[in-house]
């Protein structure tokens, strides 16, 4: 399972998932964009089903497992859903604030919750997306900061909990990728100015460039399989050199 799978860094993770033999469910607030990734997936062969869903909302997120329990259980929840907000302490609006919390870490609980159901008695992989500003100051990031802080906090709570019943809980700390989303906010808040500021972001990272999604999706398969049957209560950053190699 893999919400916010129908674009970007979700979408990529499911379809390197569906390329590598499992059944995919994908659960995403557009359920036609959702419906769309997946029709694609199983055209190249997959196994996808998709299923349109608010994971901020507890109801609607049982609702949506109830129906992949029909289809068989869960044995990997990829919670990857997740919102931005630009803003800092003193300008961040308390419904900001408050929306980008119920999107990126009520999600986590709700869905990391119900997916138990599923693998109390067999175990099974989380696999939470943070990111590297859950441990690093990024400017005019402060409720999306919070967020993922959180995002690492429960990923090493999980991690602890469930560690006998053969749950294993990492998760991985992009920094930034290139996706729509990047495209999108360089529109928006830099009309005409989009080529010198798509260099600029890419030039935070110590490598040169951003990430791309199928980078972070190809990690993500190696924490979700057999292979790594050790790692357990890890955060993985993923960040073209951030940390160790910044001037």
């Amino acid at each position: 399972m893999v919400t916010g799978g129908a674009t970007g860094i979700g979408l990529a993770i499911a379809q390197v998932f569906a390329a590598n033999g499992a059944t995919v469910h994908v659960l995403d607030i557009d359920g036609t964009g959702a419906s769309a990734a997946c029709a694609a997936m199983v055209a190249a062969g997959g196994a996808a089903h998709a299923y349109s869903c608010d994971v901020a909302s507890r109801m609607s997120v049982r609702a949506a497992f109830a129906k992949v329990k029909e289809r068989g259980g869960i044995t990997i929840l990829v919670n990857n859903a997740g919102i931005a907000n630009v803003a800092n302490l003193g300008n961040t609006k308390d419904e900001d604030f408050e929306r980008v919390y119920q999107v990126n870490v009520r999600s986590v609980f709700y869905c990391s919750q119900a997916a138990l159901e599923h693998m109390e008695a067999s175990g099974g992989v989380i696999l939470n997306l943070a990111s590297i500003a859950a441990s690093s100051g990024l400017a005019d990031r402060f409720a999306y900061s919070m967020s993922k802080g959180a995002v690492r906090a429960m990923t090493y709570s999980i991690a602890k909990d469930y560690l006998a019943k053969g749950i294993r809980c990492n998760c991985i700390s992009p920094a930034r990728v290139h996706t729509t989303f990047v495209d999108n906010f360089i529109a928006k808040n830099y009309p005409g100015r989009e080529k010198e500021m798509f260099a600029n972001l890419a030039k935070s990272q110590p490598i040169g460039r951003m990430g791309e999604p199928k980078e972070i999706a190809n990690l993500a398969l190696y924490l979700c399989s057999d292979e790594a049957a050790f790692v357990t209560g890890t955060d993985y950053p993923i960040d073209g050199g951030f940390f160790a190699l910044r001037g």
